[in-house]
């Protein structure tokens, strides 16, 4: 049973506290451990220290004469050897749950043909033909453009069910047998916000879009509570390999990683923190748990919810103003119907809990930030710190708006050079003017934050750092960057993964900087990402990773 007196009243550090935190630190107490001999990015504008030390969970001193008045015999010494420190990533975006549970599925995301993609699909089958083959994720634009159907995986399939989500994860592809169980057929209509793909003879063909894939999702067997623990734990392990201290967890659509992560927080520390986003539609819920147990403490967060106001652009769900340029049939869909979007963020708001909401197109963006316009004036002015999740394809006239209205652009860089292979596809050049406007957003005075939307793109903050400095797209093009115009410096990205990402959960008085009286939460890299060639930043290595001051990650080069 979940102890919930662990959790009772709201945690969150005032600044009277950490005020006092300061002054406890600048006491006699020796420290618990100095990081020494290498270079530290404090996360302030040209910040820069040369040393740390930490007593507690916290750090403690900065700076090496600092640092020396306070060790002592005890004080465990960590010599960087002249690498890089810097304050921990946080991953403001990523469904935690379903990644973890993805580590040890097979890879489709590197095959290049159709031939692989079905051989990969039936060596997995064959591992493990007892149950649901649920990933890894696919992209049809790697293996020619085409669509998978049914019929591709079915002889390799027959008694294993299959639902394998798109990379974005908003599009199953099914074999016939999963159809079959979830009782989809010809005749099975098109759920509200949701696409059954046909055929020309009107018969499925395996892949159904957003509202559709709670169709599958009602006959897949949930994993025990075990599972999902074993799971997540090796999620967190990923994690703080990849440098990570913390994640957020903005989920749309059920409570599984959240009531996952109280388990693990119920039986100690979770090694890596979470704060926990669940459904619009359950605000009511999350509202009487606040109110019951508080927010939790800084490992593991509650009292947010997420909507989504349309799908993506790669399932041409994402909800334009003009018809998509490569299928004029559509503009996309309404995930969660406007109206009713507006009555629960606003309800939401109105309780004091905190909201995001996905929005990839132009007319989502639009409609969310004229939902949060409304809140505002209805529920007054406060430090609410809205957040909209991808903030892709913005019109230009919109991008002030953001600042403006104090929204957090909630973005992931990755997905720009991947989308970027084949964006202008969808929606044509013109509409390029907005997309992935990272440059343009930070112009304008917007808060922007990083994340990767894991699984959908790797946990790596390196490589989400390379996309926003380089706009590489993946497939080698562009090799001046895509839209380059939307480039950013690599100390704006390292300050969109901490410092940014620290505001935009409501922790930045204790967390994203290196400064006394701060959350002992960092990474060390083996190079210095500020003083290197851009296109050296994906080989850059995490050495070690503390979180609350005790190393949690040791990399064999350390």
């Amino acid at each position: 049973m979940f102890d919930r007196r662990q959790f009772m009243g709201q945690t969150l550090l005032s600044g009277a506290a950490l005020a006092f935190a300061g002054r406890a630190f600048a006491s006699e107490t020796p420290l618990d451990c100095a990081i020494v001999g290498g270079s530290i990015w404090t996360g302030a504008p040209g910040g820069r220290a040369d040393a740390i030390g930490i007593v507690g969970d916290r750090i403690a001193a900065v700076g090496s004469d600092a640092v020396k008045a306070r060790m002592a015999a005890s004080t465990r010494v960590v010599d960087l050897k002249g690498a890089f420190a810097m304050p921990a990533f946080t991953d403001n975006h990523t469904h935690f749950l379903m990644g973890s549970v993805a580590l040890p599925r097979p890879d489709l995301l590197e095959v290049k043909s159709r031939a692989e993609f079905v051989a990969r699909i039936a060596a997995a089958v064959k591992a493990q033909p007892d149950r649901w083959l649920l990933g890894g994720p696919w992209d049809e634009q790697r293996f020619g453009g085409q669509l998978p159907t049914r019929e591709w995986i079915d002889a390799v399939s027959p008694n294993t069910p299959v639902a394998l989500p798109r990379t974005d994860l908003h599009s199953y592809f099914c074999n016939s047998l999963a159809l079959k169980l979830a009782g989809i057929t010809r005749d099975t209509p098109d759920p509200a916000g949701g696409v059954i793909v046909r055929d020309a003879r009107g018969e499925p063909t395996g892949v159904v879009k957003d509202n559709a894939k709670t169709l599958i999702d009602r006959v897949v067997p949930p994993l025990t509570h075990a599972q999902q623990e074993a799971a997540l734990r090796d999620g967190i392990a990923h994690g703080l390999r990849n440098g990570f201290a913390q994640v957020h967890v903005p989920d749309p659509f059920d409570w599984d990683c959240f009531d996952t992560v109280r388990r693990l927080r119920a039986k100690g520390e979770t090694d890596m923190r979470f704060y926990n986003f669940v459904p619009l539609r359950d605000w009511e819920k999350m509202a009487a748990l606040v109110r019951e147990e508080g927010r939790g403490d800084d490992w593991v967060r509650w009292g947010a919810c997420k909507a989504l106001v349309d799908g993506s652009l790669g399932a041409r769900t994402a909800l334009f103003r003009e018809p998509y340029t490569d299928d004029p049939h559509t503009r996309g869909v309404r995930v969660m119907p406007l109206d009713e979007l507006r009555e629960k963020v606003i309800a939401a708001d109105r309780v004091g809990l905190h909201v995001t909401v996905h929005a990839i197109g132009d007319e989502a963006n639009d409609d969310i930030l004229d939902v949060y316009a409304e809140a505002v004036k209805l529920n007054g002015q406060r430090d609410r710190r809205f957040r909209i999740e991808h903030a892709q394809h913005v019109r230009p006239a919109t991008i002030p708006r953001f600042a403006q209205q104090k929204v957090i652009a909630s973005v992931q860089p990755y997905h720009a050079i991947d989308d970027g292979r084949w964006a202008v596809k969808r929606i044509g050049e013109k509409r390029l003017n907005g997309t992935y406007a990272f440059a343009s957003l930070m112009k304008s005075g917007a808060t922007v934050t990083f994340g990767s939307d894991w699984p959908v793109a790797p946990l790596s903050a390196m490589e989400g750092i390379y996309a926003a400095v380089m706009r590489e797209t993946i497939d080698g093009a562009n090799p001046t960057g895509w839209l380059p115009d939307q480039k950013l410096t690599v100390e704006q990205s390292l300050v969109a993964y901490t410092v940014n990402n620290a505001f935009a959960g409501f922790q930045d008085d204790r967390a994203g900087r290196i400064a006394p009286g701060f959350l002992a939460d960092i990474v060390v890299l083996d190079r210095d990402p500020t003083r290197i060639a851009p296109e050296a930043l994906p080989q850059t290595q995490v050495l070690r990773t503390f979180v609350g001051g005790r190393e949690r990650y040791t990399g064999a080069s350390a």
